[in-house]
């Protein structure tokens, strides 16, 4: 969230940085809110000093003046409150801005390659699609989700139910045992306040699954990523310096409409409404930021190491940025049958935006308040993990051969068959 002072002390600059992710802001009209905002405050505290003094002199003469001050307090209040509320819907529905060594430009064609790991296998026949696997296997059925509950959810059976268990029960233990995350199993039903914290609220509220409930101003969502939740532990609290870094890790079903990806990859399970990750999420000194995403993203890299996974490294654009992120690094895993890579971990810094729309802060050595740092990535996502091992580590009889690292979670299985 920005804060106006800051607006008002460098309108231009506020303006260009916004320019940088390619919103344009009618920056005179929040300059002019802000003012009108400011006088009304004025003059109300103007009024109602006037009221005390009247009220200490306990003259019966004043006492209709006295009325007529709190009418005028009340309009004062009205107005003031409309324009505040317009303030406010302005900047509750602007990014955060990005950090200047992230590459400017209005879309993924400007992401920057950071590097490349691991040896792309070359198959002696055309590999088969991760759809195309599971449903040879029986382990993938789409079309009996389609008929429980709709399109873009699967059932995962048998083996590959275990395999992705298996994948999430690793991942916890790596984060947990080598990278020092606590691990949490959290809610999976966030309020309005919690998501607008992160901010998914207002703006992205038609990409959310809400829940119906009797009470109306009860407002609740399913999770669209741990992120919202365990972010969200910090929210209206003041930490000490010596209890940060804060590394929080969740294995978690989430749930996203996609309301903007009609149409793509329609075929299965990249783009699913209910899938599972692994969420990490720090909270630490702002001043720490960076050299935690870098620890952060290492955390996630790590997995697909273990893996023995090709994936690469990108820096996003300011255009293709989350809302809330100032720096964001996308990992991108090899898909054989698409022949290209595809985002399997996202993993962003976002400053203090989120902590000041959550009112999150910390006591810092000098024991002055501030607003605290938090960063979330994925560790990775589940569905498209399973799909990187069907497809890299798929065998031309249609067995998979599980990854070595995982056979201890896999009852000591090596492969995968029909039977």
């Amino acid at each position: 969230m920005h804060n106006v002072k800051d607006i008002r002390q460098n309108p231009d600059q506020f303006e260009n940085d916004l320019k940088k992710r390619f919103v344009n802001i009618d920056i005179k009209k929040i300059l002019l809110l802000d003012e009108n905002n400011r006088k009304l405050i004025q003059k109300k505290e103007t009024l109602e000093k006037e009221k005390k003094d009247i009220s200490k002199k306990k003259e019966k003469s004043l006492f209709e003046k006295s009325k007529e001050i709190s009418k005028q307090i009340e309009n004062y209040e009205s107005e003031q409150s409309k324009i505040k509320k317009e303030l406010d819907n302005i900047l509750f529905s602007l990014p955060n801005i990005a950090l200047n060594d992230v590459p400017v430009g209005k879309d993924e064609t400007s992401n920057k390659e950071i590097s490349k790991n691991g040896d792309i296998k070359k198959f002696n026949y055309k590999p088969k699609s991760h759809y195309e696997i599971g449903e040879n296997l029986n382990m993938l059925d789409f079309n009996l989700a389609t008929k429980t509950t709709g399109s873009r959810f699967v059932f995962v059976k048998d083996k590959l139910a275990l395999l992705e268990r298996a994948l999430s029960n690793f991942m916890l233990d790596t984060h947990v045992k080598v990278n020092g995350y606590k691990e949490i199993s959290p809610p999976l039903i966030a309020s309005d306040d919690s998501m607008f914290g992160t901010g998914q609220l207002p703006k992205f509220e038609n990409d959310q699954f809400e829940i119906m409930l009797e009470e109306k101003n009860d407002r609740k969502f399913l999770i669209p990523t741990a992120e919202v939740i365990l972010t969200n532990m910090v929210r209206e609290q003041i930490l000490n310096h010596k209890d940060l870094p804060l590394r929080l890790v969740a294995s978690t079903p989430c749930f996203r409409k996609e309301a903007g990806s009609y149409g793509k990859d329609t075929k299965g399970m990249i783009r699913q409404h209910q899938f599972y990750k692994v969420e990490l999420v720090s909270v630490v000194d702002p001043n720490e930021c960076n050299s935690e995403l870098e620890r952060m993203t290492n955390c996630a890299t790590k997995i697909l190491d273990l893996l023995k996974l090709p994936y690469k490294k990108v820096i996003l654009s300011t255009g293709d940025m989350g809302f809330s992120a100032e720096k964001t690094y996308d990992i991108e895993v090899w898909i054989p049958s698409e022949n290209r890579y595809r985002e399997i971990s996202s993993c962003s810094s976002c400053g203090t935006f989120q902590s000041k729309r959550m009112k999150a802060r910390f006591k810092d050595i000098k024991n002055e308040t501030k607003f605290l740092g938090t960063l979330n990535g994925s560790g990775l996502a589940i569905g498209r993990t399973l799909i990187a091992i069907l497809e890299n580590y798929q065998n031309e009889d249609g067995t998979i051969t599980i990854p070595e690292v995982l056979r201890p979670y896999m009852n000591n299985l090596d492969k995968i068959t029909s039977n």
